[in-house]
């Protein structure tokens, strides 16, 4: 795609590559070590993407996961992928997200990924 940032990243900034994917650190990052996990192929979301293409994409998440164990001394993670405009997609370019957690970073967090949508967040107080 003509104007797609991530389909003109230089090889020079990939942190790890497979044979459909590669990943790079956040320019915008969550936390230290907040990693992208994004298609070699233009797709919009991961649904877009083949079977093989996912399977790929999942295996580097996993190696990349254990170099942030390294680098980050984090075991704690969120892993997340935005599907279009109205899940915070802002990039129409399919990645997956690998944010290190880490003790008191957030006063509770619990829920995690549920505080996208806060009203639906907390339903342990319920």
């Amino acid at each position: 795609m003509k104007h797609c940032p991530f389909c003109y990243i230089e090889k020079n900034e990939y942190i790890e590559e497979s044979e459909l994917s590669f990943a790079k650190f956040d320019q915008y990052p969550v936390s230290y070590g907040h990693a992208l996990i994004i298609s070699k192929r233009h797709a919009s979301n991961y649904f877009d993407l083949s079977e093989e293409e996912q399977i790929d994409m999942m295996a580097l998440v996993a190696r990349v996961k254990k170099q942030l164990d390294k680098k980050t001394g984090s075991l704690h993670y969120n892993i997340g992928i935005n599907c279009g405009q109205d899940a915070g997609q802002t990039i129409d370019h399919v990645h997956i997200h690998i944010i290190p957690r880490f003790k008191g970073d957030v006063e509770d967090p619990r829920g995690g990924v549920r505080w996208i949508i806060p009203d639906k967040a907390n339903y342990w107080d319920e």
